[in-house]
């Protein structure tokens, strides 16, 4: 993982968020800023997941400053599903009212043999699908299950709905990077803001 240098606020645009989530198991700060440069300052304490949090930094052009400290003397779910948690709220903190925002964002992205799709809608309404089989369970020091975990944790808290299918892959690497790498895409597609929307937001309801 290639590790950039941290949010400047100076260079922060108006959609950025902190949050702060501390439990007995773990404690987190995320920082983000929605139309940043790709640049990522991530320690989480598992290899794997800080290299699958820096897809979506690079990838969804979003700025991404994350620290977690957690339990990973017991194993990381803890960890990771508290990221998605963490990195949901300051999503839906980010966005704010979601004014002149696509909503929709959807992508694939092929690795090799691994091939992966993500829709994404920024509806409010928090909704997972997730079919990835992935064809081991464990990726240096990340449990491949723990992919739910942090999605489900952030769709949750970003109130977004998200369906992440893998259409093929037979290397579980490459079967997760594909996921994030489309899911970074699906995202800067929703979020980027819409020039014919002006500051309308993007529902017949008046509200998301």
């Amino acid at each position: 993982m290639t590790v950039m240098s941290p949010v400047s606020p100076a260079a922060a645009a108006d959609r950025v968020a902190d949050v702060q989530r501390n439990t007995a198991e773990t404690q987190i700060s995320v920082r983000i800023n929605l139309d940043g440069s790709g640049a990522s300052k991530l320690s989480t304490g598992i290899g794997f997941f800080d290299h699958m949090l820096d897809q979506i930094a690079r990838h969804g052009l979003i700025d991404l400053d994350i620290n977690a400290q957690g339990d990973l003397h017991i194993d990381g779910h803890h960890t990771v599903e508290d990221v998605g948690i963490t990195l949901g709220q300051a999503f839906a903190k980010a966005v704010g009212d979601k004014k002149g925002i696509r909503r929709y964002g959807h992508a694939y992205v092929p690795l090799d043999e691994a091939l992966s799709r993500v829709v994404i809608d920024f509806s409010g309404r928090p909704g997972l699908h997730m079919r990835v089989p992935f064809k081991s369970g464990m990726v240096g020091g990340f449990d491949t299950q723990l992919a739910f975990e942090f999605f489900q944790g952030f769709v949750n808290h970003a109130g977004v709905t998200l369906h992440i299918d893998n259409l093929h892959g037979e290397n579980a690497h490459h079967q997760a990077e594909t996921v994030f790498k489309a899911f970074a895409r699906a995202l800067r597609m929703a979020l980027e803001r819409d020039p014919r929307m002006g500051d309308v937001i993007p529902s017949t309801k008046g509200s998301l």
